[in-house]
């Protein structure tokens, strides 16, 4: 199982930065950035809903920083917060890698399965992790 969730990832991540010169890990960070409220979420949380080292995070903010996609902002409540938030370029980007992203998902995986395999699919993640699943079945 491991090796099959590691290879489609890898393959996707491929993909994605050969379409539009973006690893895997950087669009995860603009999707979650894209969701929160006001495009922007406090570093720390960032890293942990990416299941990123705060330092892992920090080299990834640090190159889409320079890509000119995020920014970071001080806290103005809390002087020891950073933010990182999701610039209008970010945003163009995220919405051409969403592209390619989702051809790869359903190439690679969603058109290999029924629909009664892809709704048991949808029903196993509501009893295993139900806030992560999708909302109204696919």
């Amino acid at each position: 199982m491991i090796t099959i969730q590691s290879s489609l990832l890898s393959e996707l991540d491929e993909e994605l930065q050969a379409e539009q010169r973006l690893p895997l890990t950087s669009y995860d960070v603009l999707v979650h950035l894209a969701e929160a409220p006001e495009t922007r979420l406090r570093m720390t949380e960032l890293a942990e809903r990416i299941l990123l080292s705060k330092s892992g995070l920090t080299r990834v903010v640090d190159t889409l920083e320079r890509q000119g996609l995020v920014v970071r902002e001080r806290d103005p409540n809390d002087a020891r917060g950073t933010y990182a938030a999701l610039t209008r370029q970010g945003k163009a980007k995220l919405r051409s890698a969403h592209k390619a992203h989702v051809r790869g998902v359903r190439a690679r995986f969603l058109s290999k399965l029924t629909a009664a395999q892809l709704q048991a699919l949808v029903d196993a993640w509501r009893m295993v992790l139900p806030e992560a699943a999708p909302p109204g079945g696919r």
